[in-house]
């Protein structure tokens, strides 16, 4: 089973950026397509970023051009870069992983993942 854990969040002004990163442990991490998600007080988990195996990527609509998303094999783990941050980008932000058979598959709805992190809080002040 696979073992995720966060890190990188903070306090940051508008305009600013963040790289968010997800250490994996327990399972062999180029099996596993990765995701990004979010949840701000009061809403929904929201989706924000995709990648599979082979490192095909997609990012939400109303994030793309400012975040991305990468993996580093070698290191077991996934990225998330946000740039030009904004209030309404304050959240925790959560990892997720599910073993994938097919390498260039991406999944956007949360309930495709198996294994989840205990998120890390984004909190943009304007």
């Amino acid at each position: 089973q696979v073992q995720l854990v966060e890190s990188g969040g903070g306090l940051v002004q508008a305009g600013g950026s963040l790289r968010l990163s997800c250490a994996t442990s327990g399972g062999t991490f180029t099996n596993y397509a990765m995701g990004w998600f979010r949840q701000a007080p009061g809403k929904e988990r929201e989706f924000v970023a995709a990648i599979s195996r082979s490192g095909s990527t997609y990012v939400a609509r109303s994030m793309k051009g400012r975040f991305t998303i990468s993996r580093d094999n070698a290191k077991n783990t996934v990225y998330l870069q946000m740039n030009n941050l904004k209030p309404e980008d304050t959240a925790v932000y959560c990892c997720a992983a599910r073993l994938s058979g097919g390498g260039g598959l991406y999944y956007i709805d949360s309930n495709e993942y198996h294994y989840w992190g205990q998120g890390t809080q984004v909190t943009v002040s304007s």
